[in-house]
């Protein structure tokens, strides 16, 4: 009997019956733990249909499939054997592709990288009616922002920062502008523009293909920062220009040069020069343009209606808040000229439909709760599509409602976070569905809210090898008592009579959430933490987004100061739980969180044991112009707010564990901050480690960057806390 018993314990312990653990080279080296997805897929024009690429396993080259909505078959569209000009020819390797409007052609470009992916590189287009391929572009220059005409006849896109034009049935070049230089840039934009106001094309066709409208960004002006780059034997510099918290910004003018004769007309954005352009876009097919005039501070908008053609423009709109305005991409034109605009004036971004003249006829959605994005306008049926998160901040939903009348409903079921792609014209939409302890599942889905089919299903049963930890949702007291969303991951073994670390995450910044019912990004590292012990915490601070106006603005000219405090409770409010460890909390975060984990640490030093920082900001002064600004207006203006939200101000107060991360080649939140931060700690006497990454940017990717970085985050947080 004991034999057997003894046995029995040796075969249950073996690594058949033992659970796998989770290793930081099967998620970092090995990818698995990636999911599943769908791979360039876009809806066909005029079609209940659309494509997608699937990597071909004989050839290695990436072959284009049709899913028919209706069916659910694939089939084969276009092969990549099919994408040469000649048999000697190389087969293309997809990138990147798009439709014409009637479905004829498929325009191939390249993908080029700057703060966003973009068009860009090679242009190709292959004919389906007549099953032939052809190369485009020359070698003679780099080709940016490749867009097809609506009529499908020509391309345009920008070259040594000028615009130019090529008709594809004879292949003839127009160059549209004149001017550019690394100086002057047509119809493309400067790093704060991309990087801040989330733009790419930097120019749009008119609906009739005969114009087209353009930024021009004159950045003389503004001054250049140098990167070095340490790989080879004497090092080289990225230079390029960036406009920090209170320096000269780029002056921006509105073009519309017509393709004809080629004259260019200009908008008149009034005597102030100091201002932005976020958003432009043509009027439906009436020839006007809408432009969007944002003052420097960014709290006044004023949408203009101009006609190239007269010159004839009209402000039909000023928006006006008492912090800052979030720039979107709700507003959408109807045949009538009346307008769909989202406004957050009631305290709640919402939707609002609006008269040509810009007088308010009613507002379409209402209440104690915000909406995210319009996904479609479907006029005929007088309805708007949009998601929200109506039904906790923490979720995202489909909805659709009735410009008539404001009738609301809801199309999405399942509770968590949607993130969906609405047909153009058929009554489906994609739909990547995930919640907090359930990747990405992608399902094929009618506008009644029905699921029709499973596109990608991720299924959590093929890790059942693995004891996953369980991510809950609680509330957590900020500073001052507000409710704070929190997730929390616990071990998969928790004994509440023990007693565990805790590392907080945090991002923090302004509009930004974390807490989600949404799959977590970084889960399978927080998953192989627990298996060391440790409790691991997120909660959403006073400050973040989908919480009403007032929750998101209350940082205003502070930045810092609340977020830190609300960790700071966070973490004394963790230590007061019996199962906690008071002793050994811990914080980290990247970029704007590893602002708040640093300047928590040495603000909370009774509270925080250890804080990671990875590339954070130490002093807004070193940001640029267009995101600091918006929260903390000037230096000039804001001398105090300024310093007061410095780590350099309260460096000195270390008394904790540091970890400093930072990649070398950062353009967006460059090395001088962690360099500058590193030099106040040395100043007062105080020790720290830190870590950095040559000629990586703000991702810290490239090789093997990653896997060192989480395993070195990984044994440091084992040693100091």
């Amino acid at each position: 009997m004991k034999t057997l018993a003894a046995f029995l314990l040796i075969v249950l312990q073996s690594p058949v019956f033992a659970q796998i653990p989770i290793t930081l080279e099967d998620i970092f080296l090995h990818g698995k733990f990636r999911g599943d997805f769908l791979k360039g897929n876009t809806w066909i024009p005029g079609d209940a249909a659309y494509s997608f690429l699937k990597r071909n396993t004989e050839t290695g080259l990436t072959d284009i499939w049709r899913y028919d909505l209706k069916s659910g078959k694939e089939s084969l569209l276009i092969s990549a054997e099919q994408l040469r000009e000649t048999p000697r020819d190389s087969a293309l390797d997809i990138d990147h592709y798009e439709w014409t409007s009637d479905g004829r052609f498929l325009v191939f470009t390249g993908t080029l990288t700057a703060r966003s992916l973009k068009t860009g590189g090679y242009v190709a287009l292959f004919d389906r009616k007549e099953n032939r391929f052809r190369q485009v572009s020359s070698d003679d220059g780099e080709y940016q922002i490749v867009q097809l005409s609506p009529d499908g006849k020509k391309i345009g896109f920008v070259r040594d920062h000028n615009l130019f034009v090529m008709d594809l049935a004879t292949r003839n070049l127009t160059q549209l502008t004149t001017d550019g230089t690394d100086q002057i840039l047509n119809g493309h934009f400067d790093w704060v523009y991309e990087e801040e106001f989330s733009v790419i094309n930097g120019w749009q066709w008119s609906p009739d293909s005969r114009s087209i409208a353009f930024w021009r960004l004159d950045q003389t002006r503004v001054p250049r920062f140098q990167i070095p780059l340490y790989t080879g034997t004497y090092p080289e510099t990225n230079d390029y220009k960036y406009p920090k918290a209170g320096e000269a910004n780029s002056l921006v003018s509105i073009g519309v040069v017509n393709i004809d004769d080629g004259k260019t007309r200009w908008v008149d954005l009034g005597k102030d020069q100091d201002i932005y352009v976020p958003r432009i876009q043509w009027v439906s097919s009436s020839g006007k343009l809408a432009v969007q005039r944002l003052n420097r501070l960014q709290n006044q908008l004023d949408l203009i209606i101009w006609e190239p053609r007269t010159g004839n423009q009209t402000t039909v709109l000023t928006e006006k808040a008492p912090a800052w305005l979030e720039i979107n991409d709700n507003l959408t034109f109807l045949n009538s000229g009346s307008f769909i605009w989202s406004s957050e004036k009631d305290g709640y971004n919402h939707l609002y439909l609006h008269d040509q003249s810009g007088k308010m006829i009613r507002q379409l959605t209402s209440g104690s709760w915000e909406v995210d994005q319009v996904q479609r306008v479907d006029e005929k049926a007088g309805l708007v599509y949009f998601t929200a998160a109506r039904e906790s901040p923490m979720n995202r939903d489909l909805y659709q409602v009735t410009i008539s009348d404001g009738k609301l409903t809801r199309l999405t079921r399942d509770p968590g976070f949607h993130r969906v792609n609405l047909h153009p014209d058929a009554p489906y939409f994609i739909d990547n569905h995930s919640h907090a302890n359930q990747p990405g599942k992608t399902y094929l889905v009618s506008l009644k809210g029905e699921k029709i089919r499973t596109l990608v299903e991720n299924p959590m049963s093929s890790m059942k090898s693995y004891s996953l930890p369980e991510v809950r949702f609680l509330t957590i007291p900020a500073a001052d008592g507000t409710p704070m969303n929190a997730w929390m991951i616990r071990p998969a073994d928790f004994d509440s009579t023990k007693r565990y670390p805790v590392l907080q995450f945090v991002y923090g910044g302004p509009g930004s959430q974390q807490v989600l019912n949404a799959w977590i990004r970084d889960y399978f590292w927080y998953a192989h933490l627990t298996q060391k012990g440790y409790v691991i915490v997120c909660a959403d601070n006073r400050g973040t987004g989908f919480r009403g106006r007032d929750f998101r603005t209350v940082t205003y000219k502070k930045l810092g100061n609340i977020e830190t405090d609300d960790q700071i409770a966070a973490a004394r409010w963790l230590g007061s739980r019996s199962w906690v460890d008071s002793t050994r909390i811990g914080i980290w975060g990247w970029s704007y969180g590893g602002y708040v984990s640093s300047y928590s640490l040495f603000k909370g030093n009774d509270v925080f044991k250890a804080a990671i920082a990875v590339a954070p900001v130490s002093d807004w002064k070193f940001y640029d112009t267009i995101y600091t600004e918006r929260f903390m207006q000037t230096p000039q203006l804001n001398p105090e707010g300024y310093q007061s939200a410095s780590t350099l101000t309260w460096a000195k107060q270390l008394k904790g564990h540091f970890l400093l991360v930072h990649g070398t080649a950062d353009d967006n939140v460059h090395f001088q901050n962690a360099v500058e931060l590193a030099d106040e700690l040395i100043a007062n006497g105080l020790q720290f480690d830190t870590m950095f990454y040559p000629d990586r940017y703000h991702g810290i990717t490239g090789g093997k960057a990653r896997y060192h970085l989480f395993t070195y985050m990984t044994n440091w947080l084992v040693e100091n806390l």
